[in-house]
């Protein structure tokens, strides 16, 4: 299952000092295969990282374990994503 965890912007100060946190803790998520994509919106307002895991609680436990929410840097909204491929 995927779930889309939108991280809003909460303080882009601080965001610049937490970053090679946040980006080293999800490039270890991505070569346990947890991660199905990433990245920052591009008017500055946050990021989407979508997590692959068996359940909402699995995906929630990987989602607050992000130093940027830690840090209170960012705002999680967490939800499950049913993806659309049409070839």
């Amino acid at each position: 299952m995927y779930y889309a965890a939108l991280l809003h912007m909460l303080d882009p100060v601080k965001n610049e000092i937490v970053r090679p946190r946040h980006i080293q803790y999800l490039d270890g998520l991505n070569e346990q295969g947890k991660i199905f994509a990433r990245g920052p919106f591009a008017d500055g307002s946050g990021a989407l990282v979508i997590y692959k895991a068996d359940s909402y609680e699995e995906a929630l436990s990987m989602a607050v374990a992000d130093p940027h929410i830690i840090e209170n840097v960012r705002r999680l909204e967490l939800k499950e994503w049913i993806p659309y491929f049409k070839n």
